[in-house]
């Protein structure tokens, strides 16, 4: 059996839990565990492979492996930009490769959040406790915002055990000592001495591997702007999305899903058009044609029948919500008096978020093919390693019998770490005997998403002009996290659970606040969840700064003031929100309905201010002219990759909290199209200023980070410009 099959075998068997049952990894016996391996990256003709993460080949090309997806987020370029630094490559000269399984290319930044809420005198065990699990488990994953997280140190090593190699094997040519030696633009250079990567490389891969290299003093790429690698493909159509993919034979499918929970009772295929198949899984009927569109058209043919959920998904979700806060919940955090918070000059506010689509412009996709005992899948993928368990699940196979293909996403947020739709292309390929390719309609990506959850909170507070003296938090939601390891890690699977980890953002605030008490309360939900694009943050965000900005007017203090006045403990928080409140200008009303608001928020090791600048004409919905963003990520490697994701993250945080929510009646989703889940235009898209704080501390996320504190800062801009206090979202009401 193969290393995957071993994983999967593994998960079922002993089941392991990373975040929170290292000790359970520790107990099975690390000694069993297999601690060298052959590395399974193949190499090409001509190529040399020098280690797990670099291949050189004739032409004197670069490849790295990058185990991390591209979704538009640059992390291929950002991962490469990191080996190629330290290795000293021609930048022109690097290309990327999907990285296979292995454990070299587990992802160790997975679950440095959950750890970090662990005591310190624990993190060291568990870190290292969690890195042999995610190892054993050659647990791949894009999420989190931990691409450069997690392997910014490895890929550091690899560069650097790579340049020492080429230097020694150079060395040897030239009879000098291989630390004089150095390498750049391609060549290991000595004095006048020049050899090519391509020319050494042979001589090189049968070097030792150095356990401890040395990594460069002074960065040669890294922190400068380069050309992303997927961008010509992008801009010239070559790119190849999981819709493009294309083998000999190949059929399509559509699919049709029924309401939430239902049963389904009964298939009319009498107008089933000839030539196309009908195949009947778990929760779904797919139609196999010749074409995509054809198979959609017969599909629609066929009359499905459901019998409803005994208690489908409704409005009552969202009443419940609310009624939550009437109840006693969990009390994640207690420190100092919160009396004050409910005495006199306090303030109370009540705050809804609703349920949210991930509303990807590439709807759910995945092309399958079985032979000989083998699937092979094709698919815009966040995790292969979930979709290859999936897959072996579903089939009744060995996992080393399933193998994973990962092509651009066109569009992740979250949604497709999911395998759902990878599952249904392997079934479908099977029933159809042949090759499959299986797209989702827009219908179907939006009314069977897994949603963002709906939100309550009831906040009391006092402060005075110095800043928060009480501050009492009570949120309602579900756990995220229990359904989706139910669907997709079921062997580690729990009951939901309330804590901090689902109000992430809520409990460690920075603001020094002498009396603080937060409660959550756990939800009940029917409705599937998933993350979206910075999980807990995303509602949190919007909840905090915007008692904040409450109990700042009720102080009479200003709103950047107020909050620097509570960041004396924390030196880059106050750093960041300087530098955006220079730049953005003066708060509150700055001319008749014209007004900026401003909101802080920390999130996956990036701290992001965001001052907004919004109109308010009467009869239309508020418009957000300007937003000025300060970021502070640590150590950058790419400054128009930091932007660009800091800019992304605004949009797609401003189109949720002016637009987003999704509602349910019958176990259905109302909103099944862009027409009634609309996307903020160009036309309507604010003017974006990105201000990059200079940092040596170790990288933080920056995929995510953008996204939760533009809603309380367009809110907060609303109050200032005078169009009253926004709790509810969205901001603009149908």
């Amino acid at each position: 059996m193969g290393a995957i099959a071993g994983a999967a075998r593994g998960v079922t068997r002993r089941n392991l839990l990373i975040a929170a049952g290292v000790g359970t990894g520790l107990a099975i016996g690390w000694a069993a565990w297999p601690r060298r391996r052959a590395i399974g990256w193949a190499a090409g003709e001509g190529e040399q492979v020098i280690n797990a993460f670099i291949k050189v080949g004739a032409d004197g090309r670069v490849t790295v492996a990058v185990p991390q997806a591209e979704m538009g987020q640059g992390v291929w370029s950002g991962l490469a930009q990191i080996v190629a630094d330290e290795l000293g490559a021609d930048w022109r000269a690097v290309g990327v490769e999907p990285a296979p399984l292995g454990p070299e290319y587990a992802n160790h930044g997975a679950f440095n959040d959950q750890l970090a809420g662990l005591p310190a005198a624990m993190q060291g065990l568990a870190g290292w406790g969690a890195t042999k699990v995610v190892e054993y488990l050659e647990f791949q994953i894009t999420g989190g915002s931990t691409s450069i997280r997690g392997f910014e140190s490895p890929l550091r090593h690899a560069g650097a055990a790579a340049r020492e190699m080429l230097c020694r094997a150079a060395a040897r040519r030239w009879d000098v000592d291989w630390d004089a030696c150095d390498t750049a633009g391609g060549f290991v250079i000595h004095k006048a001495n020049r050899i090519a990567f391509a020319d050494i490389a042979g001589d090189a891969r049968l070097e030792d591997a150095p356990d401890e290299p040395v990594l460069r003093a002074r960065p040669m790429l890294v922190g400068k702007p380069v050309l992303r690698l997927d961008i010509p493909a992008k801009t010239d159509g070559s790119a190849r999305f999981g819709a493009d993919v294309r083998l000999p034979g190949m059929r399509y499918a559509a699919i049709a899903q029924g309401p939430i929970g239902a049963r389904r009772t009964a298939i009319d295929r009498s107008a089933l058009p000839a030539g196309t198949r009908l195949v009947e899984g778990p929760g779904f009927v797919a139609v196999v044609a010749d074409g995509w569109f054809a198979a959609k058209t017969a599909l629609e043919a066929v009359k499905i029948s459901h019998a409803a959920a005994a208690n489908p998904p409704g409005p009552w979700l969202e009443a419940g919500l609310k009624a939550a806060l009437d109840a006693d919940g969990t009390e994640v955090r207690s420190e100092g008096s919160i009396g004050p918070a409910s005495g006199t000059g306090s303030i109370t506010a009540d705050y809804t978020l609703p349920f949210l689509a991930h509303a990807c412009l590439e709807p759910m996709t995945a092309t399958a093919r079985i032979e000989n005992g083998t699937c092979e899948v094709w698919a815009p993928t966040q995790s292969a390693t979930i979709a290859t368990w999936g897959v072996a699940r579903a089939l009744d196979i060995d996992a080393a019998d399933v193998v994973v293909y990962p092509t651009l996403l066109g569009g992740g947020f979250g949604r497709k770490v999911e395998m759902d739709a990878c599952v249904q292309a392997a079934l479908i390929a099977r029933a159809a005997g042949a090759p499959v390719q299986l797209i989702w309609s827009r219908e179907e990506d939006f009314g069977h998403d897994m949603w963002r959850p709906a939100v309550a909170a009831r906040l009391r507070g006092s402060a005075g002009p110095g800043g928060i003296g009480a501050w009492d938090a009570h949120i309602a939601v579900p756990d995220i996290g229990a359904g989706f390891t139910a669907r997709n890690v079921p062997a580690v699977a729990g009951e939901p659970r309330a804590g901090a980890g689902a109000i992430e953002g809520a409990v460690a605030m920075p603001y020094a606040i002498d009396g603080v008490r937060v409660v959550h309360s756990l939800a009940d939900c029917n409705v599937p969840l998933g993350f979206w694009r910075s999980v807990g943050h995303s509602f949190t965000g919007f909840i905090v700064e915007s008692f904040v900005d409450e109990l700042a007017v009720s102080a009479d203090a200003d709103p950047g003031a107020f909050r620097l006045a509570m960041l004396k403990d924390q030196p880059r928080h106050a750093a960041v929100l300087r530098a955006v409140l220079a730049a953005g200008g003066p708060l509150g009303r700055v001319s008749p309905g014209v007004g900026r608001g401003v909101a802080l928020v920390e999130s996956f090791g990036s701290i992001v201010a965001q001052v907004a600048e919004v109109q308010l004409v009467d009869g239309a919905p508020p418009r957000v002219t300007r937003v000025w963003a300060a970021v502070d990520c640590g150590r950058v490697i790419n400054p128009d990759t930091v932007r660009a994701q800091v800019e992304g993250g605004i949009i797609y945080g401003l189109t949720a909290a002016l637009h987003g929510r999704v509602t349910f009646a019958a176990g259905e989703a109302g909103q099944r199209n862009f027409d009634t889940y609309p996307l903020l235009t160009l036309a309507d898209a604010p003017a974006i200023e990105v201000i990059i704080i200079a940092s040596n501390e170790n990288p933080g996320g920056i995929g995510e980070p953008g996204t939760p504190p533009i809603a309380p800062a367009v809110a907060n801009a609303i109050f200032a410009a005078g169009g009253g206090r926004r709790r509810d979202l969205p901001l603009v009401t149908a």
